[in-house]
């Protein structure tokens, strides 16, 4: 799913009402719908609902979705702060069409002692100001915007909070945004969504369809793209029958170290699970038995890369290779990583160690093979590109370092964030807080580094695997809880993963297509 800025999303909202063509008012209409089945379906007629209009377009949906509530026998209060301000045309039709059918009070703008009680209320529908916003509340809308998150009613955004900015919050004034329970944003979601600072202001947000034209939205240019079952599908390769072994590449992890096996078993796991026909796994030779005991499957490699008799073999033996997991900062990973990147023409994934040798000898940045994937967590990024003030900053940072040096960067976090060198930035769809635990990244470097060695191309491994790595910790949680998930889980439900995409109609019609 491609996504836009708040300004495209409003041209878009232009070419739809001139291309389909609708009217703005039968447009709102379609979104109001929306909102007022969405809200109908999850809340019974017993709530009383105050619902908040400002006077622009985000006012005449939340006066649209009034009307609507009201005809589904809700009870229902309308507030409209009085600013002097004029209304939108969509706005005055539909105020006009609600009038008879609901309570309409307006608010005086200039006495702040008659903000409206709350107590008999259930639910607040906030209308006030939409995604045009372009700087922070203050005066009487700031204090409004207070009093209704001091209410300890449940409030439920029309679009965006009002106060939050679609993109980027920096020098925003947190205390007047709206403090939402649910979002429920049109068609698509704004950037300001995926940052970890704006959650407490969303809740929980929703996508509703309203029917923008599809023409426009395939026409409008942007970095901004999230993940969906069916682009995931797209990329799914098929098995052939007469495959074999071979067919599927041989892997190579660099990992494990003395009291870290566990990082180089998980990550062995994680690769094996992903449909990789070989791995192997450089390891200390005193930790052999650990690897063929725990992971039978893998195959053991010992000593250090940088060994010559290493070097030589690995020109052409390994079709991807993964380092870092559990592998410790000492010498011996800092010439490993060093050596790959100099003799080794094929992309990279690194991860956790091999991620702060990077950090520590900012030099050998230069030497990263082209659309080498590299997965920090925010500290080991802030570590590795320098500090930022905010998760927009983060991301900016984050495309930029992919950009310049042409590498794969997969942010983790709650919506992963995998920063292209072309400067597309793809965010993940898959996974839940139970996935925050030891070991989750080092499965994601195996399955990452066994979709590479099976002729996925970097991109198509980064996208895949991150989304197969949230999925599978999402089936994890079928008959148990966020809290009781390991990482082991994880890899351990790779195969249901692939078969939940497998399952879905458009991987059975490519699968009919490869075979003719």
């Amino acid at each position: 799913m491609k996504f836009f800025t708040t300004s495209q999303i409003a041209e878009l909202d232009r070419y739809t009402i001139e291309n389909e063509p609708i009217e703005a008012i039968d447009l709102m209409e379609r979104a109001s719908l929306q909102l007022a089945d969405w809200i109908s379906t999850r809340f019974d007629t017993t709530q009383r609902i105050a619902v908040f209009a400002g006077p622009g377009n985000n006012g005449g949906d939340a006066l649209a979705v009034s009307r609507m509530l009201t005809a589904k026998n809700f009870k229902v209060g309308v507030f409209i702060p009085d600013s002097g301000r004029n209304f939108t045309d969509s706005f005055l039709i539909n105020l006009d069409r609600l009038r008879g059918c609901a309570e309409v009070t307006t608010i005086n703008w200039n006495n702040n002692e008659l903000l409206p009680e709350l107590i008999d209320y259930n639910l607040i529908i906030d209308g006030l100001f939409g995604s045009g916003l372009s700087r922070p509340l203050s005066g009487f809308p700031a204090e409004l915007v207070k009093h209704l998150n001091h209410s300890g009613v449940p409030i439920i955004a029309i679009d965006i909070p009002s106060g939050l900015m679609g993109e980027d919050n920096q020098g925003n004034d947190p205390d007047a945004i709206i403090q939402a329970s649910y979002t429920l944003t049109f068609q698509f979601p704004k950037l300001s969504f995926f940052f970890k600072e704006n959650e407490r202001f969303t809740g929980k947000w929703e996508v509703l369809p309203i029917g923008l034209h599809p023409t426009g939205i395939e026409q409008t240019q942007t970095p901004w793209h999230y993940s969906d079952i069916k682009t995931m599908v797209s990329m799914l390769k098929p098995r052939g029958k007469f495959s074999h072994k071979g067919t599927y590449g041989h892997a190579l992890l660099v990992a494990g170290s003395h009291g870290k096996m566990g990082a180089a078993v998980l990550a062995a796991k994680g690769c094996l699970r992903s449909g990789v026909g070989l791995l192997s796994v450089q390891i200390p030779f005193e930790e052999i038995p650990i690897m063929q005991i725990a992971v039978p499957e893998a195959m053991v490699e010992i000593g250090y890369i940088s060994d010559t008799e290493n070097e030589n073999r690995l020109k052409s033996k390994f079709k991807s290779i993964g380092i870092g997991p559990g592998r410790g900062t000492n010498t011996g990973t800092v010439n490993d990583l060093n050596t790959l990147m100099k003799i080794n023409s094929i992309p990279l994934v690194i991860d956790a160690d091999a991620l702060n040798v990077l950090s520590e000898n900012p030099k050998m940045v230069q030497l990263l093979p082209e659309d080498s994937i590299l997965t920090p967590h925010p500290l080991e990024f802030e570590r590795l590109a320098g500090y930022t003030i905010s998760d927009f900053e983060r991301l900016k940072l984050a495309l930029n370092f992919a950009k310049e040096h042409r590498i794969i960067l997969i942010l983790k976090g709650a919506y992963t964030a995998i920063a292209l060198p072309d400067g597309n930035c793809w965010f993940n769809s898959t996974g839940n807080p139970g996935m925050a635990t030891g070991g989750s990244g080092d499965v994601l470097t195996g399955i990452l580094t066994g979709l590479l060695a099976q002729g996925y191309t970097p991109q198509e491994t980064a996208l895949l695997g991150v989304y197969l790595h949230g999925l599978s910790g999402d089936l994890c949680l079928s008959g148990s809880s966020e809290e009781s998930l390991l990482a082991g889980d994880i890899a351990d439900h790779l195969g249901k993963a692939f078969a939940f995409l497998k399952s879905d109609p458009d991987f059975g019609k490519a699968k009919k297509k490869s075979q003719f």
